[in-house]
């Protein structure tokens, strides 16, 4: 799969990768360990609202330079770097726009991000760099990478998810060693956890990303789409009101398929995967 070539970047702290319908969005602060400054903050979130509204783009690639993903804020902006995401947080509209929301903090954009969303994590993702990987959709991590939620000993509170999301994925006991201890979080250990779903050595995380990046992107963009709301609202509903939006949607898109080419793409499938040895 050949890389797009792309106009100059307009951004310092971000570099951007584009391959065909594919963009990877890096950190690019590796002498701060990426750490969330109000230049990066502002340059993510005009990254992310324009790949939002770029209807070429089928999936999304997160990671980091250097040898961290985020460190979280940027504590050598304190309050500056607090300030901006906590302005970023008020007042947000109930109701988003695909086209390049406003008043939203990285997280959030990440959070309701209309395509799927890989956190290709490759070293420590602490605090709020925890965060920022846990807005993702889909976490994989190379054995570099550590997690910690330091909030409790700097002497804040989360505000970006991390005290409610991390418990529902990995269980409450092992959520309140993580945030009430501090303490890091190894990669084989997150990976036991089930809160990473593919582990790597460092120099398999860039091509497994791309990967399962052109593997989500081969579907069916809209399904696609819709498969991933249905997942993520779901997960916060009961599981009879997920059974319910499943249902719905499943019966909006028989109405509306087209049964032929619908035949045919299974097919295609089916004589692919006879092709492809099986991983191991």
């Amino acid at each position: 799969m050949g890389t797009d070539k792309e106009p100059p970047s307009p951004y310092t702290a971000l570099l951007l990768e584009r391959r065909q319908d594919i963009l990877l969005i890096s950190l690019n602060r590796p002498e701060k360990l990426n750490a969330l400054s109000v230049h990066l903050q502002t340059e993510l979130s005009d990254a992310l609202s324009a790949a939002a509204a770029d209807s070429s783009v089928r999936v999304l690639i997160v990671s980091g330079e250097g040898r961290a993903f985020c460190a979280g804020l940027d504590l050598h902006e304190f309050p500056a770097s607090l300030t901006h995401f906590q302005n970023q947080n008020q007042d947000r509209p109930q109701v988003q726009s695909q086209d390049r929301p406003q008043n939203q903090n990285i997280f959030s954009q990440l959070e309701q991000f209309p395509l799927p969303v890989i956190a290709a994590i490759n070293g420590p993702a602490i605090t709020g760099g925890f965060e920022l990987a846990l807005s993702c959709d889909l976490l994989i991590a190379s054995t570099n990478a550590r997690f910690a939620d330091t909030h409790g000993q700097i002497g804040v509170m989360p505000g970006a998810g991390l005290s409610q999301k991390l418990s529902r994925i990995i269980g409450l006991p092992r959520a309140m060693a993580v945030s009430l201890t501090g303490e890091f979080l190894e990669a084989e250990t997150a990976y036991a956890y089930g809160l990473i779903s593919h582990l790597v050595q460092p120099g398999a995380l860039m091509p497994l990303a791309w990967r399962l990046a052109g593997q989500i992107a081969a579907g069916q963009p809209a399904v696609i789409r819709e498969m991933k709301r249905v997942i993520k609202e779901g997960a916060g509903a009961t599981l009879a009101r997920g059974m319910e939006m499943e249902r719905e949607a499943h019966e909006r898109w028989t109405r509306e398929m087209d049964l032929g080419e619908l035949v045919s793409r299974k097919n295609q499938i089916f004589q692919r995967n006879r092709a492809t040895p099986p991983n191991r």
